[in-house]
Formats: structure tokens, sequence, C-alpha cells
């Protein structure tokens, strides 16, 4: 296992001073990411340094910026990047993961397990299923904020999501610099934008910052 220091050390450019309990939740999630990324392809990343700098670093990135609490519902959670990972400063926020893939599903259920993390819900529709089961069976679900990383077709994403934001909830991209126009194109008055947050060690990388208006 990667040792705590070594952790501290590659995560000192995003100024993220862990307490010991965060850490230990940090390493026992890397240490499940790396084995079972050996099975199934939850992330192209395999240099042990950069999965702690591309996703824990730049995932818990956003807490330096934002306040994060009540209810949250991470899209397209992939090995839980950046919705469980946030869980690890934010233990009392409440996470809906959406992730269609079984298998990575069963991953993300592993982690809360073994990370000892409560309130996470881990669920198999896409977003699109999500919004049209809740409004016809369910009742509609409103989140205090929202979360998606490394996702394309923003067009049907940002109007879907703020479905499920009340007025004034967050919604926090990780986007590539190019996905710009298309962010605000896609945002239809829904989404009033900040100013993006640049990650650090990445040129072309940023969170998407805004608020649901309507």
């Amino acid at each position: 296992m990667i040792s705590g220091n070594r952790i501290r050390e590659l995560l000192v450019p995003f100024g993220l001073p862990l307490a010991s309990d965060q850490m230990k939740r940090l390493q026992v999630y890397l240490e499940l990411l790396l084995r079972w990324n050996t099975k199934i392809n939850l992330t192209a990343i395999r240099s042990v340094d950069e999965c702690v700098t591309r996703h824990f670093g730049e995932s818990l990135y956003l807490v330096r910026f934002v306040e994060l609490k009540g209810r949250m519902l991470d899209v397209g959670s992939g090995a839980g990047f950046p919705g469980l990972a946030l869980k690890i400063t934010t233990p009392n926020l409440e996470v809906t993961l959406l992730e269609p893939v079984g298998k990575k599903r069963a991953f993300l259920k592993e982690v809360a397990r073994a990370c000892e993390m409560d309130r996470v819900e881990v669920r198999s529709e896409r977003l699109g299923e999500f919004v049209k089961r809740q409004v016809e069976n369910e009742g509609r679900q409103v989140f205090d904020a929202a979360t998606s990383r490394a996702v394309g077709k923003l067009a049907r994403l940002i109007p879907e999501v703020a479905a499920c934001l009340q007025r004034g909830a967050g919604l926090y991209l990780w986007l590539s610099r190019g996905q710009h126009e298309d962010a605000r194109r896609a945002s239809k008055r829904l989404i009033a934008w900040k100013t993006p947050i640049p990650l650090p060690l990445a040129q072309h990388r940023e969170i998407w910052r805004g608020s649901r208006q309507v």
C-alpha cells in the first residue's frame, strides 16, 4: 500500500491537508481501486501516483472552494470520482451515485462498505431514466448539489441534471477547456456559471461551477 506520507506529498499542489481518518479511507479506497482495476476496467490510469493526483486530488480540490452539504447527485460515477471520493472529506454528505455498469456498481458498494461510508446510494439508472423514474414512480427528488466528471453530451446532461436540483443548488462539472462553449450553450439560462476553477497540474482541465436559476 502506498504510504500516507507519499499521498500527502502528491496532494501538496492541491492544498488538501487530510486528517488521519480521512487518509486511512483514501488509502483503503486507493488499494481497492488498484486491485479491482486489474480485473475490470475502472480507469485507464495505471500509475499509482497519477491515480492519487488525477482522481483523488482533482476530485477533492472542489472542497477548497465549495461547502457541500445535504443531498448530492453524482452522474456517471464510474470508479467513484468525484462523487464517492468527496465523502472522504465531507462524510455527512448524502450521496446518490448513478452508474449503469454492474461491475462498477459492485466496486462502488465495496468502497463504501470498506471505508465505512454511510448515506451512499448506488443506482443503476442513466440520468434520463433516473429523472423519469423519479417523476413517474417515486416523486421528484430535489438535490442540493450535483457533480459529473469526464462526460460528454452536455446538451442533454445539463438540462436533465438541472431538473434534479432545487433553485440555487450547485452544479459542478469537471471539463476540458475545449468544452466551454458546449457547456454555455447547453445551460439554456438554467445555470448561472461562475469563474471556472483551474486544476493544479492540469493545463486543459478545470471545474465548472454554477447554480440552478429557475
